[in-house]
């Protein structure tokens, strides 16, 4: 597609951006974007009605604005990718209300973000609690272990959002932060390190419908949940209250036909109420362990354990290509320490091996995902005798 093609669809996009299902039936009916824009007054009045504001909307002028920022825009790095793109997301094709167009800031090719890697939406609550973030951090590094590398979507905000991404980061996992701004601008702007490393990161991308200008209003976060559901295979809930951000994109995800998924909590747990009530109401399995997650999303571990008894020197094999000696020697106290005391609490675990308690959680969901360990809902750690 080149930049005139994608000028007709960058319009439309500007033109319909609320409403893209009224641009998109209009594309299927007149067969492209070029041709909506060739209708005389009277056909757009009697295609769109008469007293319709899209009919004056609808024209060259537009188009010739929509080509000046997309010029503008490739001098910064940002390209458009149009919904009739060969390299459009074929997911968010299967929805009912795609957006017409996305602009993309990446150094990898389209068909390097969306035709890859599983993607995998991880949400929450700006409000993340310890426990929410413990295990979004320990179950994206138990993706991390898989043999097919899921990509991570979230959408930047604070708390649940900027975890997801920062350990898919860490992980060397892609991740896509899909923004409820103009593709230039970053929002919170405490986050533009982050951003600006996932535009420079291969495979990982910075995405938007709205086009430049747009800023950070509530309106706009909840039409950009649709994207984050759309995009996902699967979308997982770390914490929510009853109401918010991330309830409305998980329901989304259900209503896609998505599998959905909640971190389970505390009754009593406002920031858990939310996950509670989408497992009560069967839009959502509850994650209850590692493995079970894993298997359900058809993803297998990079490589088999020889068994629940592995040595040091076996670890390096499993895990020198991608982990430093130090954390692989700590893996094998972590092995020795359950071994010798069977059902020990992740905390007492990390203070038995004196080690930071946030590296002890990271290690032990890799081991946990790839079926060497166990662990309960209440941190109580057992050697696995599945494999």
């Amino acid at each position: 597609m080149n930049i005139e093609d994608n000028a007709y669809i960058c319009a439309l996009n500007r033109i319909f951006g609320f409403k893209p299902k009224i641009g998109l039936t209009l594309i299927s009916q007149l067969g492209s974007a070029q041709e909506i824009f060739r209708l005389s007054h009277k056909e757009k009045a009697e295609v769109l009605g008469t007293h319709s504001r899209f009919v004056t909307e609808i024209c060259m002028k537009r188009v010739e604005e929509a080509a000046e920022e997309l010029h503008a825009l490739e001098r910064q790095g940002i390209t458009f990718l149009g919904y009739t793109d060969e390299n459009y997301p074929r997911l968010l094709q299967d929805c009912d209300d795609p957006p017409i167009g996305l602009y993309i800031r990446s150094v990898s090719p389209h068909k390097d973000i969306f035709n890859r890697s599983r993607p995998i939406s991880v949400i929450g609550t700006r409000d993340i609690s310890p426990y929410g973030k413990e295990w979004c951090e320990r179950i994206v590094a138990g993706l991390a272990a898989c043999k097919e590398k899921p990509c991570i979507i979230s959408g930047l905000a604070l708390g649940t959002d900027i975890c997801a991404h920062r350990s898919a980061l860490e992980n060397g996992l892609p991740t896509i932060a899909v923004m409820a701004t103009g593709p230039e601008d970053i929002y919170p702007y405490r986050h533009r390190s982050y951003a600006e490393r996932i535009a420079a990161t291969p495979g990982c991308a910075l995405i938007t419908d709205y086009p430049p200008g747009t800023p950070a209003l509530p309106v706009h976060f909840l039409r950009r949940n649709r994207i984050i559901a759309g995009l996902s295979e699967a979308t997982l809930l770390i914490e929510s209250k009853i109401k918010g951000g991330g309830m409305m994109t998980a329901r989304l995800a259900f209503s896609y036909n998505r599998d959905v998924y909640a971190l389970p909590g505390r009754i009593d747990d406002t920031m858990s109420q939310g996950c509670n009530l989408l497992i009560r109401e069967k839009k959502a399995e509850a994650l209850t362990d590692m493995s079970s997650f894993i298997n359900n999303l058809r993803l297998s571990p990079e490589r088999q354990f020889p068994g629940n008894g592995a040595s040091h020197m076996e670890l390096t094999s499993l895990y020198g290509s991608r982990l430093p000696d130090d954390r692989i020697v700590q893996m094998s106290e972590i092995l020795i320490t359950i071994r010798k005391n069977r059902g020990i609490m992740l905390e007492d675990l990390a203070c038995s091996i004196k080690t930071d308690y946030r590296r002890v959680a990271e290690l032990a969901g890799i081991l946990e995902s790839d079926g060497l360990i166990e662990m309960d809902l209440l941190q109580r750690c057992f050697i696995s005798h599945k494999r």
